[in-house]
């Protein structure tokens, strides 16, 4: 099916094993995607394939697994738009990790969509609220978060790639600063 015959299609987003075919060809395009869009903006460079593999070993997907995590598969018909992970940080807070639409499918509505479906995965783990962090140059990303409702908050973690952070309250009242 073409990309143009898949954007008609609904979107349906379900839960997927990390490991499965699909999972592990859309984690690896976004962890390619983000480490080429660093080494090029801090070295001029892309990523080499030891450099994803290193990144793919530091940042694994294992704990967006049932009963503390999901990972989420998005598609239109068969075509795999993209993912999004949520894990549980504690038992009233989930992160949102590893969000990715695939580049020829962004822009209608795909992200809005993977997005609420992960606050709903979020709220049906038991999470009042859901943070996330990113980087200062995902500028997508970060007008995304903002425009489904994500709020800026101090860090809580102090991973060197985390530049800033987000949290919104899974039952719409005011995210904690």
């Amino acid at each position: 099916m073409s990309d143009a015959a898949a954007l008609r299609l609904p979107l349906a987003v379900a839960v997927e094993a990390s490991d499965s075919p699909a999972a592990t060809a859309l984690l690896r395009e976004y962890y390619t995607e983000v480490a080429d869009r660093y080494f090029e903006l801090h070295e001029g460079r892309r990523s080499t394939p030891e450099e994803i593999a290193e990144g793919l070993a530091e940042y694994p997907s294992a704990d967006l697994m049932p009963p503390h995590g999901v990972l989420l598969v998005a598609r239109r018909g068969e075509a795999v738009v993209g993912c999004a992970g949520v894990r549980l940080l504690d038992a009233r807070t989930a992160e949102l990790k590893q969000m990715y639409v695939r580049p020829a499918l962004r822009g209608l509505g795909g992200a809005g969509g993977l997005l609420g479906a992960a606050e709903t995965a979020a709220a049906q783990l038991g999470a009042e609220r859901i943070r996330l962090d990113t980087r200062l140059d995902l500028v997508e990303a970060i007008a995304l978060y903002r425009r489904h409702g994500f709020t800026e908050i101090p860090p809580y973690h102090d991973d060197v790639y985390a530049e800033i952070f987000f949290e919104k309250r899974l039952d719409g009242g005011p995210s904690a600063k």
